[in-house]
């Protein structure tokens, strides 16, 4: 009964949250990982001061 308790266990939460975790860190490794680059390639052009600003800013917040 217990082994059966640990294999519900493990289907119901430990799985799918370590899935999860792992998506998410790769996701956030490969988004990092592309901006570095993307940022190295149009360093001292227009498109860089774009993408760092924030879009929501008003006049007076800069």
């Amino acid at each position: 009964m217990t082994g059966a308790v640990i294999m519900i266990v493990l289907l119901v939460v430990v799985i799918p949250v370590g899935i999860l975790m792992g998506g998410a860190i790769g996701a956030f490794s490969l988004g990092r990982l592309l901006k570095r680059e993307v940022d190295q390639r149009h360093e001292g052009s227009e498109l860089l001061e774009v993408s760092e600003a924030n879009p929501y800013a008003g006049p007076a917040d800069d």
